[in-house]
């Protein structure tokens, strides 16, 4: 016997635009959405928005050689937590995902654990050493349709040109962790007043930008589909601009903390203050949220980067860099940039289904699509705890209060996470 669930009373996401309604959810897909529908399970979600379950293009995962950080399976749980239906994960892992057998691996485990679908990003050369190509035939025949060394970028052109060429004629993507290394060297933070105050050496906004510049000329010799992983800068963003506007195959995502904080966190010198690309000046983050509601910036990615506490608690300059994100995501995202409804489930799902070319996902909240939604409340405050679902804790966010928090996550029709009731 199907049993049904309805989500009921909430403002749906569906093709012709928000409206208030019900959906029910029958065998794994959307059966109907209107008013006064019944249905087996109920789920209240009055005052909240009904979309598509969120994707996110930049997650780390840590599996394999560091599941004391996060696995598939605590990441997955941290995702559905979070809103997420789908996740990409990147393979600077150890060893790293530079052959196909460790890609399949990663996404037979996603699908073993079931609370997400997990995607696999490739390397793009061997080890993510920079020295040669990984085997991009085998990745692409094991599933894997985005390539990246991130972590550190490729800095080898001619090298990247052929990884270019090869994905070009079959539809990949190259993302790049856009940095110099020349540029970059011995940096910990923004490079700025805050690093000159502090005395700490500074990461430059052109270490960021020089590497974007150069790849984009190489995207209009080849023709490859190229996305900018966590555009931290305006400079970022303009080339960005300039390459849509000359009609080239560029994309690009921002991180919901380099659209919320600034290098300002660093004077705390905490650990979970330190980033990868590091948090920018206040006029930075004033563009990338301007940037992500005009659309200039394609979506938001979580760049999810779980470490020990051990790690972070540390001198700043000895911490290693990034935060978690998943959990947060959404919250984040509301409170600093303020999008309409279904502006805010473009930037969250259906953008980066769409470069994803994740099928199932990123799909307005009609009868037919594949249930996979996502019930968020933009009104709810509520505390971040220093301890969620992600094996690690290294969260700017602890303590704080967000406001929109998501009510439950949905994948296939299969309620994968819901919020406790209290």
């Amino acid at each position: 016997m199907t049993n049904s669930i309805l989500v009921q009373g909430g403002l749906v996401m569906t093709a012709n635009g928000p409206t208030a309604a019900d959906v029910l959810v029958e065998d794994g897909v959307v059966a109907q959405v209107g008013p006064d529908l019944t249905g087996d399970t109920l789920v209240d979600a009055s005052g909240c928005w009904v979309g598509p379950s969120f994707v996110d293009l930049h997650v780390h995962l840590r599996e394999p050689g560091q599941e004391w950080k996060e696995d598939v399976a605590s990441g997955s749980a941290a995702a559905a937590a979070g809103g997420f239906g789908a996740v990409v994960a990147m393979p600077n892992t150890t060893p790293a995902i530079d052959s196909g057998y460790l890609a399949q691996h990663i996404a037979n485990r996603g699908a073993e654990v079931g609370l997400c679908d997990v995607f696999v990003a490739g390397a793009i050369t061997e080890g993510r050493a920079g020295k040669a190509l990984a085997h991009l035939d085998d990745l692409w025949d094991a599933g894997v349709r985005i390539f990246s060394d991130d972590g550190g970028s490729v800095a080898d052109a001619g090298l990247l040109r052929r990884a270019m060429e090869y994905l070009e004629a079959r539809g990949g993507i190259i993302a790049q962790h856009a940095e110099d290394s020349g540029l970059a060297a011995g940096g910990h933070m923004h490079e700025g007043v805050i690093s000159s105050q502090l005395g700490i050496a500074g990461l430059p906004s052109i270490a960021e930008e020089v590497i974007i510049a150069r790849d984009i000329q190489l995207v209009e010799l080849t023709g490859c589909r190229y996305h900018v992983q966590h555009v931290s800068t305006a400079g970022s963003m303009a080339l960005v601009a300039a390459a849509k506007e000359k009609g080239l195959a560029v994309t690009a995502e921002v991180c919901p903390h380099h659209l919320a904080l600034d290098h300002t966190l660093v004077l705390g010198m905490s650990g979970s203050a330190k980033m990868y690309p590091p948090l920018r000046d206040e006029s930075d983050v004033a563009a990338l949220v301007a940037g992500l509601r005009s659309g200039v910036i394609d979506c938001v990615a979580t760049d999810h980067a779980p470490h020990s506490a051990n790690e972070k608690e540390v001198p700043f300059e000895e911490a290693p860099r990034g935060v978690i994100g998943l959990e947060t995501a959404a919250g984040v995202v509301n409170d600093a940039v303020g999008l309409e409804p279904r502006t805010f489930f473009e930037r969250m799902s259906v953008a980066p289904a769409k470069i994803l070319g994740a099928a199932a996902h990123g799909q307005w909240i009609d009868p037919g699509v594949v249930g996979n939604l996502v019930v968020f409340d933009p009104t709810e405050e509520w505390v971040v705890p220093r301890h969620g679902v992600s094996r690690s804790s290294n969260t700017p966010w602890a303590g704080k209060t967000l406001t929109g928090r998501v009510q439950l996550t949905m994948l296939n029709g299969i309620v994968t996470y819901q919020k406790a009731t209290s």
